[in-house]
Order: structure tokens, then C-alpha cells, then sequence
């Protein structure tokens, strides 16, 4: 299955780029959408700001789940340490595809986000 060309137009690129940039700065994706309706630009990077938020949800879920369980049991200090450390660990993931976002609307190119980027709910 090849997926359709996306190309973005000079013009809606520099009219609208911090717009993009705002995309990946949490659920600040929604603004764009309706500013700036008509822009492909807009809608392509806050489709890819949506789909970054949502991870992040679901990524945040399942810390607070595992340290929950790790709660449950009597590991003690182990459990704040676990916990310390896959919220460091979520937290780099975050802060990555946050910067590798804001990175690829300054370049006015069409680039998904990593493992994340090729599902398109916004059209």
C-alpha cells in the first residue's frame, strides 16, 4: 500500500509555521485547526501533535497503572525507584518526539513522527 504524497505550498509553510511548532506543545494542536482551517500544513502537524498527546496519554496511564501495582506489593524503596525511573524514561521518549516534531515543521517537509506518525486521524 503506498501512501499519498503530501506536499505543503511555500506560502502556507511561512504564513503558518509557528502554528506547526505550536502543534507538538501538548493538546495546543487543537488551536491551528481552528485559526488557520484551510492550511494542509496545520492540519498535517496537528494530526501528528494529536497522535503525540494521545501517546503521551497512554504512555502516562501506563506508568501510573505500574507503579500502582508496584505499590500493591511490599518492595518498598524499590518501587519509587522503578517508578523515578520509567518516568524519566517516559519522559525522554516525550520531550524527543516533541523535538523531532518541532524539528520537521521548521523544515516545511511533510516527515512523520517515529513508530507513531503514519496514523492519520485529522484530515
Amino acid at each position: 500500500m503506498e501512501q499519498e504524497k503530501i506536499v505543503f505550498t511555500t506560502e502556507d509553510v511561512n504564513a503558518n509555521k509557528v502554528y506547526g511548532i505550536l502543534c507538538y506543545i501538548g493538546i495546543l494542536f487543537i488551536i491551528p485547526l481552528f485559526i488557520v482551517k484551510d492550511s494542509q500544513y496545520t492540519k498535517f502537524h496537528s494530526n501528528q501533535g494529536l497522535l503525540l498527546f494521545i501517546m503521551n496519554l497512554v504512555l502516562n496511564v501506563v506508568r501510573r497503572i505500574l507503579v500502582f501495582v508496584l505499590n500493591v506489593g511490599t518492595l518498598g524503596l524499590m518501587t519509587g525507584m522503578v517508578g523515578g525511573l520509567v518516568s524519566i524514561v517516559i519522559g525522554i521518549i516525550s520531550l524527543t518526539f516533541t523535538i523531532i516534531g518541532i524539528v520537521n515543521a521548521c523544515s516545511g517537509e511533510p516527515k512523520t513522527l517515529p513508530i507513531i506518525g503514519g496514523i492519520t486521524l485529522i484530515k
